[in-house]
């Protein structure tokens, strides 16, 4: 999918299914478009990335019809800018909890290339864009979807603020930094963890907004079911390592004790 068939599929109230990749073969494209996604999570916060790499990663699920979503470094609107210029087509900022981090962001991926004093100017209000200005970079980003990471206590009380900045797309569960927030690290079955999830998705969605989630060492298939009956309408399912480490680990196991072994002679990461 494009990020047009995206959004209509969302707004049609369908589910849109991704995974995080880390690998950079160009063969995996392909294998994942067969895998019946809809897009691709590129992360570059945890996972070390020059701009090229990117760029080519980008570039290469684009062109089997996977839209790259990207996550940025820390609050750095110049890198979702530069990711976009690098073929990303939607941008995730992560640990997102102010309006002032959101509109830094809104000026870098939704009113390119306005920069500089006039791009505060036009955030502050102080001076808006003039209309054909206005209409160009209005069609120059209108295919670009722009998420922030939720994943703070100071965040969920701050998020009916931010929800309301113009030209946001939506947010981002960040699951494991939301539970450390939370006081109960990892405790993804917790109640008031759940809770949480609930809060955030139910007041995004009120507001007609995209509610994405990184379904990554949370538990059971059954608990991503109950995140999308919360709402999740954009689901991200774990990483192609761990896809590849459990397959490996299920099946080597299995192996193993059918020929009389044990898995503790042996050192499984």
């Amino acid at each position: 999918m494009d990020t047009k068939e995206i959004k209509r599929a969302i707004n049609d109230g369908k589910v849109v299914y991704g995974t995080s990749v880390t690998s950079i073969s160009a063969y995996l494209p392909q294998v994942l478009k067969s895998a019946g996604l809809d897009f691709v999570f590129i992360d570059t916060e945890h996972v070390p990335r020059d701009r090229e790499t990117l760029s080519n990663l980008c570039y290469a699920y684009r062109g089997v019809g996977l839209a790259p979503l990207v996550r940025i470094g820390p609050q750095n609107p110049e890198q979702a800018r530069q990711a976009l210029d690098g073929g990303a087509a939607m941008i995730v900022a992560p640990y997102i909890e102010t309006v002032e981090q959101v509109q830094a962001l809104r000026g870098a991926t939704k009113l390119r290339p306005i920069q500089g004093i006039r791009l505060q100017q036009v955030l502050s209000g102080e001076q808006p864009l003039e209309a054909e200005i206005d209409e160009q970079v209005k069609k120059r980003n209108q295919n670009t979807i722009l998420l922030v990471n939720i994943e703070s206590v100071d965040a969920i009380e701050n998020l009916d603020s931010i929800l309301s900045v113009p030209d946001l797309d939506g947010i981002q569960i960040g699951p494991n930094d939301l539970s450390w927030s939370l006081g109960i690290p990892n405790q993804y079955s917790d109640t008031r963890f759940l809770s949480a999830v609930k809060k955030i998705v139910t007041k995004t969605r009120e507001k007609g907004l995209i509610a994405a989630a990184h379904f990554v060492n949370c538990g059971p298939i059954e608990m991503a079911r109950e995140w999308i009956d919360y709402g999740v309408n954009m689901m991200i399912k774990d990483t192609d390592v761990n896809f590849i480490l459990d397959g490996l680990k299920k099946d080597i196991s299995s192996l193993r004790l059918e020929e009389g072994q044990s898995d503790s002679e042996h050192i499984i990461v």
